[in-house]
């Protein structure tokens, strides 16, 4: 590991200036620390900001939640609010990573998890995203696991996390403090699709904060829930999952969140599956055909032309178990 400078704050102000200043933000560390030991990150300052007062799990004054970016991923999945209100976000945390990571690893820092793609992590790839212009290895390499949504000529590499997915699909916010001030961004413009400059992967400015995300208030009842498909049970990323979140009233579906993970470049929102959904009522044939959509935009490459279809598997299954066919 290269040589950089270490600093632990216990201030807001004084993490600014040191972001300011270049200095990269850590907490738990677990992707961070990880990338620096394949040497594909060498930032030369760390901030350690595990000490700021970030870690509260708020509910809203109008029913929507709050959630610190210093909680942990444990911590937010066992807080009676986050399971009593919107159990996507719970399942999706409880089936990512480890037990051990799960307990270091913060909110704010899974979501700015970079790709697992291989060749990023493999300094000796052409990787457009870890040295941009040198080209994209996975295009015509190996890319089983890669992106079919999303994708560009420059980039196909999936994004990892699992509760971004959920985030998604409930139209969550992201919060951030920067030297300009506080401001807000909406999730789907927070984490940005490659294009052309894939190395840009978040919408956060030099020396900005994560502060926390806010899911805004639904109508209730709301059931929601998450499935992932992956290789194996344990330790494994998605290949892929759909977070699902639908308020019946009077047999009616009247609001419809759904969104893929293991799929794109982002976590991928599906409004044309939400849309077949609103108005009708719960059926297996509505479950069937709604999420026949979810593949539409679908860029498959040599190795992953099978996830079309098991996306759409995928999201048929969850729209079953959440929404049933009563």
């Amino acid at each position: 590991m290269h040589p950089f400078t270490y600093t632990r704050v216990s201030d807001t102000r004084e993490a600014l200036d040191a972001g300011r200043r270049g200095g990269r933000y850590i907490a738990g560390g677990t992707t961070l620390v990880d990338l620096m030991r394949e040497t594909v990150e060498r930032p030369e300052t760390l901030v350690d900001i595990s000490d700021l007062p970030l870690r509260e799990v708020d509910v809203t004054e109008r029913g929507g939640l709050r959630i610190g970016a210093l909680v942990t991923m444990s911590e937010a999945a066992a807080h009676p609010k986050v399971r009593t209100l919107y159990p996507v976000i719970s399942d999706a945390l409880e089936l990512s990573a480890s037990a051990q990571l799960r307990n270091m690893a913060t909110i704010g820092g899974n979501i700015m998890q970079r790709t697992r793609c291989t060749y990023f992590r493999d300094v000796t790839a052409d990787c457009n995203k870890r040295e941009p212009g040198s080209g994209c290895a996975a295009r015509h390499g190996f890319n089983r696991t890669h992106a079919i949504l999303g994708t560009s000529d420059a980039c196909v590499a999936t994004h990892p996390s699992d509760v971004a997915v959920a985030f998604a699909a409930l139209e969550a916010r992201v919060h951030l403090l920067g030297p300009d001030g506080a401001r807000q961004a909406p999730f789907a413009d927070f984490l940005l699709r490659p294009g052309k400059t894939p190395d840009r992967e978040q919408a956060i400015k030099p020396g900005e904060l994560i502060t926390e995300v806010e899911i805004p208030a639904l109508p209730r009842p709301l059931k929601s829930g998450y499935l992932k498909v992956r290789d194996r049970q344990s330790y494994e990323f998605a290949l892929t999952s759909a977070a699902v979140a639908l308020h019946v009233r009077g047999g009616v579906i009247r609001e419809a969140r759904v969104a893929a993970g293991g799929v794109g470049t982002v976590p991928w929102k599906l409004p044309d599956v939400e849309r077949h959904l609103v108005g009708e009522r719960p059926s297996e044939s509505l479950w069937a055909a709604a999420a026949a959509r979810a593949a539409d935009e679908a860029r498959p490459l040599r190795h992953n032309r099978f996830k079309a279809e098991l996306l759409k598997r995928t999201v048929e299954r969850q729209l079953r178990i959440v929404g049933g066919s009563k």
